[in-house]
């Protein structure tokens, strides 16, 4: 590993900086040393970044890396690998594990896995009840002290809004993020589709979108009485977009974010019986896309996630209505996100390299986010102009269930360091290094 390599002549975006400019930027023992003039003329490895963007690492704030329990989908080190692959220098891992993350030793357990084996920083998101049922809170306070950085149980929404509300208190006293995967079960239906003229004409059960809209408004209504930071998983639809706007404008603690297939795909995608377009939430309506899209650009939510679920070909061979959901995301989510915000002109590169960087390690609390000066070197390197087409066989995620496989696509990343260290970087940017 170089103890010094200088980044240079490249488009250097640090939004917490409010910088935007050609210039270079030095690393000196896995920190971040020079920025700009102040950058030394040489160091151990050189890296010519013309037409590159240089910016903090990219972090995702909603991972599933399938260990412990289904290590036959996805480990910590497969999934940190894609991550590095697609820019990602963190990825914060969700609790639906087997066992789920709901004490102190699975947070452990996670810890010592990523520091044995993973590529990227692993951020572990504990569970807010026991076993994820909704029913008993989990061990919080001891799982804050062994490393959880946010709480959530996700894959469900706590239906109970007594246990709910207990749950955000003691979130709160700990000064974390409360995650929701907003679903009401009693309104949701057991579907598995957007509930819609689709869903009808195919035959199939759908979910409401009133289920995400209806646990969205009583949440909003609960966090505000037990003083938490309040942050909305996956958002899907049009009226919970509308709620977390109101919210924001009232000076609520709330935030939210957004995958890439919910910006670029309706449930008319469905149409064709292929379980790889099965997510929860479910692809939406022409309607909620275009209020997703709006929500992005004016800043109603905040982040930019993958919603990674990795799930063997096996199991996404089934029958639509009883494969599980999902899809993976994180080799493919930066190019995705171009398309969808940067291509049409809805968000410009700082709006996004916030919305997938900054913004997730501030509600996070975490390192990242940013190229100041004495900060770890967690840096990505993105190429926007390079043309390709995605290949779900070419993964380094264990599993390929993607709808995306064969997309032409503009943008993808470079190169990636954490801490200094490169943890993927492309033959092209490879061969524009030199020692010095």
């Amino acid at each position: 590993m170089s103890t010094s390599i200088l980044i240079r002549n490249g488009r250097v975006i640090d939004p917490a900086q409010e910088i935007d400019e050609v210039t270079n930027l030095a690393i000196q023992d896995g920190k971040i040393a020079a920025l700009g003039a102040a950058a030394p003329a040489s160091a151990e490895e050189v890296i010519d970044a013309d037409g590159l963007i240089v910016a903090p690492g990219l972090l995702d704030m909603h991972v599933h890396l399938r260990e412990p329990g289904f290590e036959e989908s996805e480990t910590i080190e497969t999934g940190t690998a894609a991550a590095a692959a697609g820019g990602f220098t963190a990825v914060a891992c969700m609790p639906n594990t087997e066992p789920p993350l709901d004490n102190d030793a699975a947070i452990e357990f996670v810890l010592r896995q990523a520091a044995r084996a993973a590529h990227t920083r692993v951020y572990p998101i504990g569970a807010l009840t026991k076993g994820r049922e909704g029913k008993e809170l989990a061990e919080i306070g001891l799982m804050v002290r062994a490393g959880a950085v946010a709480f959530s149980d996700d894959g469900v929404g706590i239906a109970d809004a007594s246990v709910c509300l207990r749950a955000m208190r003691y979130v709160s006293m700990c000064e974390r993020l409360f995650i929701q995967h907003c679903e009401e079960p009693a309104l949701a239906g057991g579907g598995c589709m957007h509930a819609g003229p689709t869903a009808t004409r195919l035959g199939l059960p759908g979910i409401s979108g009133t289920s995400e809209v209806v646990m969205a408004q009583r949440d909003i209504t609960l966090a505000a009485q037990a003083g938490v930071r309040y942050h909305v998983a996956h958002v899907s639809t049009a009226g919970t977009v509308e709620l977390v706007r109101k919210a924001k404008q009232e000076g609520r603690p709330v935030s939210a974010e957004v995958c890439p297939h919910h910006l670029l795909l309706t449930d008319e995608a469905c149409a064709t019986y292929n379980a790889n377009y099965k997510v929860n939430p479910p692809l939406r309506s022409r309607a909620d896309v275009e209020a997703c899209l709006a929500g992005v650009r004016d800043g109603t939510i905040d982040c930019l996630v993958t919603d990674h679920a990795p799930h063997r070909s096996e199991e996404k061979e089934h029958e639509f209505q009883f494969a599980p959901f999902g899809m993976i995301g994180l080799e493919i989510a930066l190019p995705l996100f171009i398309q969808a915000l940067i291509e049409p002109g809805i968000i410009t590169w700082p709006r996004l390299i916030t919305a997938m960087s900054t913004r997730p390690a501030q509600l996070l609390g975490v390192t990242g986010g940013t190229l100041t000066v004495g900060q770890p070197a967690d840096v990505t390197l993105i190429d926007p102009r390079q043309e390709w087409t995605i290949d779900a066989e070419r993964m380094r995620s264990k599993c390929s269930n993607t709808p995306f496989d064969g997309r032409l696509v503009r943008g993808r990343a470079a190169g990636t360091l954490a801490a200094g260290a490169w943890r993927f970087r492309t033959e092209n940017l490879s061969s524009a290094a030199r020692r010095v």
